[in-house]
């Protein structure tokens, strides 16, 4: 609840308050007091103000990671693998790290041309540390595992769904071990490390 200041660069979550807003969730007073804590409404939202007052929204706060102190945009890394050629889907999750709090793990899709080639995992490890991309992230934000596999779950109106990705790598046991032992497969398909 401090302001952030309007750089573009320094993010915080996004709270809004006007009298058309609603007053709450129907029978739910715990989440309407949490929803409206502070006398503003908390969206969820994580986003930054540059100079000229302009609000852009940089991720949901359910999804940012938080990794050594830092938060990093889960739609930040998807949007720099979605540049990749033959990259067709991405989702980033956090996932529990005891060093760091959280580290990005990645879920990709290759496009049906390139399932199966070695080139778009090569490339992606390449534009994540040496390419002329590099910078187009903090080394914070470089995902520790990728995840190559057919789909990704999405909801009922075709939004990535992190919520089951979450479940999904939690139930597989990823989570646990070490980056040097095996990654299992996971229900959405092969899991391969990068």
């Amino acid at each position: 609840m401090n302001d952030v200041a309007h750089d573009g660069v320094s993010q915080g979550e996004v709270v809004v308050r006007s009298p058309w807003l609603t007053q709450g969730y129907l029978n739910e007073p715990e989440k309407s007091e949490e929803l409206w804590r502070g006398g503003w409404l908390h969206t969820g939202d994580v986003g930054v103000i540059d100079s000229e007052g302009y609000l852009k929204i940089v991720d949901r706060i359910k999804d940012v990671v938080k990794t050594g102190g830092e938060w990093v945009s889960s739609l930040d890394i998807e949007d720099l693998v979605l540049r990749m050629p033959g990259i067709a889907e991405a989702a980033v999750v956090g996932v529990p790290d005891e060093r760091w709090g959280e580290r990005p793990v990645c879920f990709v899709v290759c496009k049906a041309a390139a399932r199966g080639a070695a080139e778009p995992r090569t490339r992606f490890a390449s534009t994540c540390r040496n390419s002329p991309e590099r910078g187009a992230i903090s080394k914070f934000a470089v995902p520790d595992r990728v995840y190559f596999v057919d789909a990704i779950p999405k909801t009922s109106v075709g939004k990535l769904d992190k919520k089951v990705i979450r479940a999904r790598l939690a139930d597989t046991g990823a989570l646990t071990g070490t980056d040097h032992e095996p990654v299992p497969r996971t229900p959405a398909g092969d899991a391969l490390r990068r």
